[in-house]
Parts: C-alpha cells; structure tokens; sequence
C-alpha cells in the first residue's frame, strides 16, 4: 500500500493512538476509518443543503416530488411476480 507523510499535532497523535490502543487497531487503521466517517459526513451534509435549497424553490420541489411518485410505481410494477 502506498503511503504518505502526514503531519498531525501532538494531541491529536495521542488520540489516535489511545483510540487504536482501545480498538486493537494500527492507527493507520484508525485514521483510515475517520477520514471515511469525515467524508460520508460531510457529503450527507452537502445534500442535506442541496435538498433544503430544493424544497426552499417550490415549483422544483412539486417536480421532485412527481418525480418521487413516478418511481414509486414503477417500483411496484412487478412486485406480484415475485
């Protein structure tokens, strides 16, 4: 794997390292897992806001929710087949 050099704080390191004692976990292991959480965050933050601007302009929102209802029954078309 390749890796990189990352400088982080003194208090910072030893957080990390507590939290990897905790875990059993290398604490690449633990900073992986953090960044992932980090991003995952911060993208259901910005559609949170792209959804919040959507329903702040009412005629987008009408057209998303007709658009909701669409899927919704052609999500049901065939589940009496199964």
């Amino acid at each position: 794997m390749a890796s990189s050099l990352v400088r982080i704080g003194e208090a910072a390191k030893r957080s990390l390292k507590e939290i990897a004692g905790q875990r059993g976990q290398s604490m690449q292991a633990v900073l992986d897992q953090a960044i992932e959480s980090y991003r995952r965050q911060h993208f259901l933050e910005g559609l949170n806001q792209d959804f919040a601007a959507l329903r702040e302009d009412g005629e987008a929102w009408k057209e998303e929710l007709a658009e909701r209802a669409e899927w919704e029954t052609a999500l049901q078309d065939d589940s009496e087949d199964r």
